[in-house]
């Protein structure tokens, strides 16, 4: 659809300028359709023949736990809206964005069992949180590295005429070792945004590498590697010892690596669950390098998974806890960084500021989101679960009847996937879509037009196709669905790759 504009008299059409490329793209799948109104689950499809529901089980990619424009949430936004709060007052105290924090301290206490505060440092999307903790992770590291050096300084001074020998081999050994840049590490599969910081930390190569000089590195270890991909990062300094009658050389760990981040469930990587022992290994490596943990539940978090944290499934624990999209209650933009207290850096408050993070707006909204699932002793919570094993269920019925066809279907909660087996091979045009990664989106643009359901696939796992609707999808939305796919899966299995093109 072209936009209008007048010049002078005449009325000459404005060319497409937001994402027209994109804008190509999803016409030639299908999904080139228009959004004008949501409720719940639902979006309604504008179409020459008027508004059409669509059953949504994309979910914002996770930001709507509670479903489109909930009730509660919206009215919390007109009283806002109504009552004038600032959105504007940086610089000033915050008690709000306090109350929310504390909020969410109380419940990371309670499903981990501890009593730590974590402080809140607010931003406005998942990646930005990302960025946040990459920021703070490096200055941490920064400030290892350099009391480091400078105790290995002290003692070099300290050492005696005899030792001046030992003290050229160390200093030798060391020059230039203390500017090592830093090294993230993560696991295959991972996505954590695609900033130019957190874009290194995406597995996929045809997100990073473009952009692969802009920040530090990432490497990516296996679930069955992770020690040995922490151990290859060592790099060694030396120091002299000179506590007894004669100095000696000591190595010492130089800290290379800034950080582990890690997702309990991997949203874009094709929604693989972490492993409790892969978790306890990265707890262990972590804290023997004396790096922090990062936990990104920006996708998983918020009741997702049947507990708000869903890393507390595995018992993990991070030093650092990232949340966002359904903190917003699909209303607000919003997400927050939870630093454990002794590893927090109360400088970094200083450095690192965000125009629009930590506003009265967002604060509000995300108190009340918290608020309803926490309500009636977590029942919410319970919801996700038993939505989630409806779901799963009829998933895996697809699975049953097709299994020529679906491979696996993983997941936990209101997160899952169904991942199809590789097409690259079949007839054109399904191969063609395979081998170019689309596979996913054109199932996704038969999906929608002809059963009327939304359903993309993951980002980096194109053949997975992800659901996360809200907690208040129905029975009669999860058969549209079954029945959907069912449709969808006869076709690949005969081949007739011309009925899933639009047209």
């Amino acid at each position: 659809m072209t936009t209008e504009t007048a010049i002078g008299m005449a009325t000459e059409p404005m060319p497409e300028l937001a994402e027209a490329h994109m804008r190509g793209l999803l016409a030639s799948l299908g999904l080139a359709a228009e959004y004008v109104r949501g409720s719940g689950d639902t979006l309604w499809w504008r179409t020459p023949d008027g508004d059409v529901p669509v059953v949504d089980f994309v979910g914002g990619y996770g930001s709507l736990m509670l479903g489109h424009n909930h009730p509660a949430i919206v009215e919390r936004a007109w009283e806002l809206l109504g009552e004038q709060v600032p959105v504007h007052a940086q610089f000033s105290y915050h008690p709000y964005a306090n109350d929310l924090a504390g909020a969410l301290n109380r419940i990371l206490w309670r499903e981990f069992d501890t009593d730590e505060p974590y402080s809140a440092l607010f931003a406005n999307t998942g990646a930005e949180a990302v960025e946040v903790a990459l920021k703070h992770a490096e200055m941490d590291r920064g400030l290892r590295v350099a009391a480091l050096a400078s105790e290995i300084k002290d003692h070099l001074a300290a050492a005696g005429p005899d030792a001046q020998d030992l003290v050229r081999k160390v200093r030798e050994h060391n020059d230039g070792r203390f500017d090592t840049p830093p090294v993230l590490l993560t696991l295959e599969g991972s996505f954590h945004g695609k900033l130019a910081g957190s874009v290194q930390l995406t597995h996929n190569p045809g997100y990073r590498l473009p952009f692969r000089g802009l920040a530090a590195q990432a490497r990516f270890a296996s679930p069955a590697e992770v020690a040995k991909v922490a151990e290859a990062e060592r790099v060694v300094v030396l120091d002299l010892d000179v506590s007894g009658d004669r100095a000696r050389i000591v190595e010492r760990d130089l800290p290379v690596v800034a950080a582990f981040f890690v997702e309990p469930i991997q949203g874009e990587g094709g929604i693989h669950v972490l492993d409790a022992a892969v978790a306890a290994e990265i707890r262990a490596v972590a804290d023997a390098g004396g790096f922090p943990v990062v936990v990104d539940e920006v996708q998983s978090g918020m009741g997702r998974t049947g507990r708000f944290f869903a890393a507390s499934h595995v018992g993990l624990l991070g030093d650092y806890v990232v949340l966002a999209k359904a903190l917003g209650g699909g209303i607000a933009k919003s997400s927050v960084l939870l630093v454990r207290r002794d590893r927090y850096l109360p400088d970094f408050e200083l450095l690192h500021s965000s125009t629009f993070a930590k506003d009265a707006f967002s604060c509000h909204i995300g108190s009340r989101v918290v608020e309803l699932l926490e309500a009636g002793d977590g029942a919410a919570y319970e919801r996700a679960t038993e939505r989630g094993a409806a779901l799963e269920g009829a998933l895996r019925s697809v699975r049953e009847q097709y299994p020529d066809v679906v491979a696996d279907v993983r997941g936990r909660g209101l997160m899952l996937g169904l991942e199809l087996h590789e097409q690259s091979a079949a007839a054109e045009p399904i191969g063609e879509f395979a081998r170019t990664g689309l596979i996913g989106y054109l199932m996704a643009g038969y999906l929608l037009r002809a059963h009327r359901v939304r359903v993309f696939p993951t980002a980096s796992a194109p053949h997975t196709l992800r659901f996360e609707p809200s907690i208040l999808v129905s029975d009669a939305e999860i058969e549209q669905l079954r029945t959907a796919l069912l449709a969808a899966c006869a076709i690949l299995r005969e081949q007739d790759g011309m009925r899933l093109l639009p047209g």
